[in-house]
């Protein structure tokens, strides 16, 4: 699902890369439709970085984000394996199992 990100959203682009200035995504010139791919792809520099840049998040703002996801919302489909285990790890451990088993569901579904 395509969206535009909401100011909410773009605070928390900014959380989790501060180094965000607004600019497009350099694959598609366009603005980025979701939060997780870019941190991924264009600002951690490995699973490890990532992990701490989703740890910034509140417990609110990673439901929020889960939701989003749950929704279809945001897109899991460019996060490599190795960055999406520890994220989902984050999930069972601040958000709940139920709700990490149904991410991990949708990113299965997404990368089938």
């Amino acid at each position: 699902m395509v969206r535009v990100l909401s100011p909410y959203d773009l605070k928390l682009l900014e959380q989790m890369a501060p180094e965000f200035t607004g600019e497009n995504c350099s694959t598609i010139g366009a603005p980025y439709k979701s939060l997780l791919p870019p941190v991924a792809n264009h600002y951690a520099t490995s699973a490890d970085n990532f992990l701490l840049r989703v740890q910034k998040l509140s417990g609110t703002d990673l439901k929020y984000l889960c939701d989003l996801i749950l929704s279809g919302e945001e897109s899991l489909h460019c996060l490599p394996l190795d960055y999406f285990s520890p994220f989902v790890a984050h999930i069972k451990e601040m958000v709940g199992a139920s709700l990490a088993a149904k991410i991990t569901a949708i990113y299965v579904a997404e990368h089938e």
